[in-house]
């Protein structure tokens, strides 16, 4: 794991080259197939690395924790059934720690009844509404009126079932101990450092017309504008709504509120019992490789 601009990607191909195994991304972005140079896909770094979960969806599609932790499953499955060993690596907290608590999250049916009696709710009052449900960690359910109706249908779907809600499915110690969890450690000025260069070296890549050839392959704006980061920003500059200059600023200080998130999500991780070992980012390849196989007692 590690925040955006880490070069994780590099380091966990290095790792899965040398132990033999395949990776599974945690990327809640690289799912999306056309989406490429905004969520730092990078293909050409693996090599002869396999990889998966990275371009499985289309875009304009909302891919989410319950697809991820299907398709990880069966990524998993797949992988240990042909004897291979499984790096998985992304920033994307969330789905990391889901898959390591082995989570499982089922399909919420359709609720009709109650559909029809928040339907004439505004958002505000549905906020309110599942914030005395829940502690709200994901800002996504309450963005527009239409999910925040289904995270509320899916909260009384718990509390009606209890046995099947998320939050009480915890890790076991064993469980935990199946993984070992490398963070790729960066300081905050070299990070910040980082995301500006890589930001002008993805504009200077084709961002704009790669966001322009999603909106006329039929992907709507509002679409992309979900996705958040680049793909926000530059689709606002793209219809007009933003300046060059006011897309590229308020897109990097977008990219360093995320990155934040990510340090604390990882934070947080620790503080749930999970143990994260912090290697540096600007270590040698030969020497982070054999930290990791030490960590894995491969040595």
């Amino acid at each position: 794991m590690g925040p955006t601009a880490s070069g994780k990607t590099r380091r966990a191909v290095d790792v899965a080259r040398a132990i033999g195994a395949e990776i599974i991304s945690a990327d809640s972005r690289q799912v999306y197939r056309g989406m490429d140079i905004g969520t730092g896909k990078d293909l050409d770094e693996y090599g002869d690395v396999k990889y998966h979960l990275i371009d499985i969806a289309d875009a304009g599609e909302k891919y989410n924790l319950y697809n991820y932790l299907r398709d990880y499953r069966a990524a998993v499955s797949d992988i240990e059934g042909r004897g291979r060993r499984i790096v998985v690596c992304g920033g994307t907290g969330m789905y990391v720690e889901s898959a390591i608590n082995g989570l499982a999250l089922p399909e919420v049916p359709e609720n009709r009844e109650l559909r029809e009696e928040l339907s004439g709710k505004n958002l505000v009052e549905l906020t309110e509404i599942l914030k005395g449900m829940k502690t709200l960690h994901n800002v996504t359910d309450v963005d527009t009126a239409k999910r925040a109706i289904r995270a509320i249908e899916i909260q009384k779907y718990y509390l009606d079932h209890p046995d099947l809600d998320p939050a009480s499915n915890k890790a076991s110690k064993d469980e935990k101990e199946r993984y070992v969890i490398v963070e790729v450690d960066i300081p905050r000025e070299e990070r910040r450092r980082r995301i500006t260069e890589r930001l002008e070296r993805r504009m200077d890549e084709g961002m704009t017309k790669e966001v322009e050839n999603l909106i006329a392959s039929g992907v709507s704006p509002e679409a992309l504008m979900y996705y958040g980061l680049e793909y926000k920003y530059v689709t606002m500059y793209v219809t007009g709504q933003l300046s060059a200059r006011v897309m590229s600023e308020q897109l990097q200080i977008a990219i360093h509120q995320f990155a934040k998130r990510q340090e604390t999500w990882f934070r947080g991780m620790e503080r749930r019992g999970h143990v994260l070992h912090r290697l540096p980012w600007d270590m040698g390849r030969e020497e982070f490789v054999e930290s990791v196989k030490r960590l894995l007692g491969d040595q």
